[in-house]
């Protein structure tokens, strides 16, 4: 075995842990589920665990880190796309929902586990990282943030508290980690069908108003 072969297993099988334990996670909760727990249905060993992660909360970390940075590289983009900026919010929002819906378990840690990471730190390095992840997510709200604002300046969102209303917009744009489960049959197609549903919800939200129609 080559040391490209070894390196791409070990990727492999970090790979297969994270999304054991983003599954695992999601179902359970990260409080009830153990090392234990992801080991048996990876159907491995504890020590196959502990050779990539060092605790559970090293596990978070790395699906918080992982969901985090595929939301950037979906949504940042979208940011330099010209034209009005509500335009350019519907495609971020976009890409939004369909990473919600397509990566749903590294999605749900990611939005609700904010408190699990700070409360599970452990170690000075740990909190470091934490509270690092929790500054990239913050960045990342604020690209949507800013958008909307240039949204209202435009005079195609009409909202009062932008604060409250990013919050909100969020809620409604992160809804599918709560109530979306795949059915059987189900196609890419029907996918971006939702998502252009939940996306429509929130520009509505925002007060939106499309260019060039009548109210």
């Amino acid at each position: 075995m080559t040391a490209g072969s070894r390196d791409e297993g070990a990727e492999s099988s970090r790979a297969d842990i994270l999304d054991t334990a983003a599954t695992c996670f999601m179902e359970r909760g990260y409080t009830e589920t153990t090392i234990d727990d992801i080991a048996r249905s990876l159907g491995a060993t504890k020590g196959r665990v502990y050779h990539h992660f060092r605790s559970k909360a090293d596990i978070l970390a790395a699906i918080f880190r992982i969901g985090m940075d595929g939301n950037f590289a979906a949504v940042e983009p979208c940011m330099t796309q010209g034209g009005p900026a509500s335009q350019r919010w519907k495609t971020m929002a976009r890409a939004h929902a369909l990473r919600m819906l397509t990566t749903k378990p590294y999605q749900r840690m990611v939005w609700v586990g904010v408190k699990i990471l700070l409360r599970g730190a452990t170690t000075p390095e740990q909190r470091h990282e934490f509270e690092h992840l929790l500054q990239r997510r913050s960045e990342y709200s604020s690209m949507f943030r800013q958008t909307i604002l240039q949204g209202r300046d435009e005079g195609d969102f009409d909202f009062d508290d932008v604060s409250v209303s990013n919050q909100l917009m969020f809620v409604v744009l992160n809804s599918p980690i709560f109530w979306y489960a795949p059915r059987p049959g189900e196609t890419r197609a029907d996918v971006e069908i939702l998502a252009s549903q939940v996306v429509r919800a929130a520009f509505r939200g925002l007060g939106g108003r499309e260019r060039g129609r009548k109210e």
